[in-house]
């Protein structure tokens, strides 16, 4: 049953998963998404998710999106499954075409022929011609059992004789030419030329288990040392994994799905255990490959060579993922050992060496923010804003905007712990305590009067109430006074620079001020107004910088006069709105967290501040002024 995607699209958008399964399971809300007990296998402890588009149990494996949940819990065929979504969302399904019906009968007559060629190859590892292949693969340590299950052959040693082979079933020289198994005549009166011929061949299947196309590699060392089957109506490279077919009953188990290089890394992986492995066909990872490798699993696992060309290819995957990253699409990365592939390290150390591989992997934003600082290697003001801006731009890349806030977030933590700067003495400081005046709105403040906390804080009584969307106008209007009291007041980076830099900020003009303000501050002498105001003009931020000045409606702790108390109490307010109160209460646990297995004086600071911004928001609004002057 063929049906067009557009309407498969459209079911499944009408089809509310959390509705769906809930019928067989009980779940209950998790942040955005909703977990709940396996309905396919007994648990006690829920480690099944239910997200946007798809499920997956972390138990089993389990793993589909509403037409894959109703096949699997009903025992349902896909046309019976699509029937009966379609039958509650008020679909009717869409009858074939005569074209349509045309083209599938056509592709099920291609299918066919590269089963009759897999058949001959294999006949042919058989035969006395193909004892060498035998051979080959015996050595590299493959079992009979192996060989069958992935289908290995031998493609005969003249041209013309896959043709002779498959005479008398029907099968014609145009359909081996559509399939990519013969080569276009050369010139007129020329015959059409077998592909492949003296090589061990590899079937290629598609996720539903049909061979699609093949792989071949040439004994010795002739070259090319691979030859793969060219594009075709049924094989699309980019589109496609080795052995996608036999991970993805891997991966509902429960194993770990894991993209290595080639071919044989892929069967020994398997030989020894690990069902989940597959590869791209002979090119690095594509965007379509990513997605079937997300369709598997959440978390895939990338494994390269310790050299430096798995270093690049490493890098290379990491940026193609990076527009796709979000909760329900993340990525992890394992290195070999250098000088060892995945096939050398099972011979040699067995399945627990790679197993050893596998458990050291790291996730994506540990490589990203290595790439940023091979890439800026140097330790200078230069190089330390060129590695912030890097930083920020991969973040930035990141279509989902909770998932591009976090990373930005991580990257910079990153960033500030391990090139934290030394106090240079500019500015007013708020350390330690506090006794220096903080100003309070009604029910609180920061006094000296008791009721505080083990950490020295008091809490804020009566919360008003806060709406649950803030619309987009007022949160850049919020933005805006962030700046213009960092602007007037900019020895409060010293204070606020690592808070600042995680901020998910609105783009355009705000954005733009902070990247050209972390710029600056990695070289300024002095952190003073006039200077600042001088490096954002001559850096082509002037219309920004005109933009946060305009008008009236800027708090009162943006004006020049203002304390520096009331500069600092002022900055922490918008960043409490900006960073809402989800944010700053992890921000907050983060903090305790840190500051009581560092006892840092930088880490109480932060703490000190992200307090300050929880109380303001609680608080409401403050007062405004006139324009800054």
């Amino acid at each position: 049953m063929s049906l067009p995607p557009n309407f498969l699209d459209e079911l499944r958008v009408r089809t509310p998963l959390s509705s769906l399964i809930g019928r067989k399971t009980r779940l209950t809300k998790s942040g955005r998404n909703w977990k709940g007990c396996c309905p396919f296998h007994g648990e006690k402890t829920p480690s099944f998710y239910v997200y946007d588009d798809h499920y997956h149990c972390f138990g089993c494996g389990a793993h589909g999106d509403a037409i894959a949940f109703v096949m699997q819990s009903e025992g349902s065929s896909f046309p019976e499954a699509v029937e009966r979504l379609a039958g509650e969302a008020g679909l009717e399904v869409p009858k074939p075409s005569r074209e349509q019906s045309a083209r599938e009968a056509r592709a099920k007559d291609l299918h066919a022929v590269m089963v009759a060629a897999a058949e001959t190859f294999r006949r042919r590892l058989r035969q006395p011609e193909g004892r060498p292949a035998l051979d080959y693969l015996r050595r590299r340590g493959l079992t009979e059992e192996t060989i069958e299950k992935f289908g290995l052959g031998w493609a005969g040693q003249g041209r013309g004789t896959l043709m002779a082979d498959l005479k008398g079933t029907g099968i014609t020289e145009e359909q081996l030419l559509e399939v990519g198994l013969l080569r276009e005549p050369r010139g007129p009166g020329e015959p059409a030329s077998d592909l492949f011929f003296n090589r061990v061949m590899f079937p290629i299947k598609d996720r539903r288990g049909r061979i699609i196309a093949f792989g071949g590699r040439i004994l010795g060392d002739g070259q090319p040392k691979y030859v793969n089957s060219p594009e075709t109506p049924l094989f699309s490279k980019r589109r496609n994994l080795y052995a996608l077919d036999l991970a993805r009953e891997a991966a509902f188990k429960g194993q770990p799905v894991v993209a290595v290089e080639g071919y044989m890394d892929v069967i020994a992986l398997h030989q020894a255990g690990f069902g989940g492995a597959l590869a791209p066909l002979g090119t690095a990872l594509t965007e379509e490959q990513l997605a079937e490798l997300w369709r598997l699993t959440p978390e895939p696992i990338l494994c390269f060579d310790g050299d430096d060309a798995g270093g690049r290819a490493a890098s290379r995957a990491a940026e193609v993922a990076l527009k796709a990253l979000s909760p329900e699409h993340r990525l992890a990365f394992a290195t070999l050992p250098k000088g060892e592939d995945p096939d050398t390290l099972v011979k040699k150390s067995g399945a627990a060496a790679f197993e050893a591989v596998l458990n050291a992997k790291r996730p994506i934003e540990a490589v990203l923010y290595d790439m940023a600082v091979a890439a800026h290697p140097g330790d200078g003001p230069a190089d330390r804003a060129a590695l912030k801006k890097r930083l920020m731009e991969l973040a930035g890349a990141v279509e989902d905007k909770g998932m591009s806030a976090e990373l930005r977030g991580w990257l910079l933590d990153r960033f500030f712990a391990s090139r934290r700067r030394p106090d240079n003495g500019f500015g007013p400081k708020f350390g330690g305590g506090f006794g220096g005046g903080f100003k309070g709105g009604p029910g609180g403040g920061f006094g000296a009067a008791g009721g505080r906390d083990k950490f020295g804080f008091r809490p804020v009584a009566s919360p008003q109430p806060r709406p649950h969307i803030v619309a987009d106008a007022t949160r850049l209007e919020q933005a805006r006074c962030l700046m213009a009291i960092l602007i007037a007041h900019p020895w409060l980076l010293q204070e606020v620079e690592e808070a600042f830099g995680t901020l998910d900020l609105p783009s355009g003009h705000v954005s733009q001020l902070r990247t050209t303000i972390f710029a600056w501050l990695s070289m300024a002498e002095r952190l003073d107004s006039e200077a600042l105001v001088a490096h954002l003009q001559a850096s082509g931020a002037g219309d920004a910088l005109a933009w946060v000045l305009r008008g009236p409606g800027l708090p009162a702790a943006s004006r020049a006069d203002a304390q520096p108390s009331e500069a600092l109490d002022g900055w922490w307010h918008f960043f409490g709105f900006l960073r809402g109160e989800e944010g700053l209460r992890a921000d907050i646990a983060e903090a305790v967290r840190e500051l009581a297995e560092s006892n840092d004086p930088a880490a109480q600071q932060r703490l000190m501040g992200l307090k300050m911004a929880h109380n303001a928001w609680l608080r409401g609004e403050v007062e405004t002024t006139g324009p800054l002057e």
